[in-house]
């Protein structure tokens, strides 16, 4: 890590409540809801914050309990700010008709990898273990993330299958960072540039040799088959697309069911450069999401 490595990220993490602005122009549903109900889920590395969002049929008298997608925010594993995807969460909730868990998780420069990754995946297995607390249906819980989120999704997904802790409905991954390893294009133009794609490897992942590992970089995992159902969102000119579009491509290979989506000549922000667009994008996401966490005789 340079001298300012640490500088930079804390700055990065303590302004992002101002400075990220991405998806106010994107909360066509749910915003009728009430403000997220704030929780704590238990992981190996201690309590993780996790907001919780109800869709307006579901009352705290309801018997039965809701299908659950459990959210990983983006930020480049160095902003904690869950609330940079509240739109999403939203509209997931309104539109699927799902109980949306947010993960607060912990980032860098105060943890490292796999921390993170791990937190991910086990308050992801507390609520398909223990979702009755929240109202939530355990065999019908699916994952999801943005960006840094979506990588994280894919490596929650991979831990689930290795131990046997849980079985995901389906993961859904939006402009997902999957390839932590490869080589930095110093040339490549785009919204992420390689001096932040730099920072997040040297804050985050400092050990270059674990870069490499699957939980780390899904992308390199030796085996993609088990894994659940795939929604994965690329845009056309976002430096992340070609780890999108491998893993996609990868992923069906393994016999697993894909729905992969480009959105043509978006960058990272791929849902703002046509709104309109974003709309169908995230319906089919919603209705998806809402087929694949429906019970077994509605399926």
């Amino acid at each position: 890590m340079r001298p300012t490595d640490r500088a930079r990220a804390w700055l990065l993490q303590r302004t992002a409540p101002w400075t990220v602005r991405y998806g106010e122009e994107l909360r066509f549903a749910g915003n009728d809801l009430p403000a997220p109900r704030r929780t704590t889920a238990p992981t190996r590395h201690g309590p993780v914050p996790v907001h919780v969002y109800r869709p307006a049929d579901a009352g705290p008298g309801r018997a039965e309990g809701l299908p659950g997608y459990v959210h990983f925010h983006g930020g480049a594993f160095l902003m904690r700010y869950p609330q940079m995807d509240d739109f999403w969460c939203r509209y997931l909730a309104a539109e699927a008709g799902v109980v949306v868990v947010n993960v607060d998780f912990s980032v860098g420069p105060q943890v490292r990898y796999p921390v993170a990754q791990e937190q991910c995946h086990d308050v992801a297995a507390w609520v398909a273990g223990d979702g009755g607390r929240l109202g939530v249906d355990g065999h019908r819980v699916a994952v999801g993330g943005l960006s840094s989120g979506g990588g994280l999704a894919a490596s929650v997904c991979l831990q689930a299958r290795d131990a046997g802790s849980f079985a995901p409905r389906l993961q859904i991954l939006g402009v997902p960072a999957l390839d932590l390893a490869a080589e930095i294009d110093p040339r490549a133009p785009g919204m992420i540039d390689p001096a932040l794609r730099g920072l997040v490897r040297r804050v985050y992942f400092p050990d270059v040799e674990r870069r490499r590992e699957p939980y780390a970089s899904p992308l390199l995992a030796p085996d993609l088959s088990g894994l659940p159902p795939a929604v994965v969102l690329t845009a056309e000119r976002d430096v992340l697309r070609p780890e999108g579009d491998r893993y996609a491509g990868r992923l069906r290979a393994a016999g697993v069911d894909v729905r992969h989506d480009v959105t043509p000549g978006a960058d990272h922000y791929f849902l703002s450069a046509d709104l309109r667009r974003a709309r169908t994008t995230m319906a089919m996401t919603a209705a998806e999401l809402r087929h694949r966490t429906a019970p077994a005789a509605a399926r």
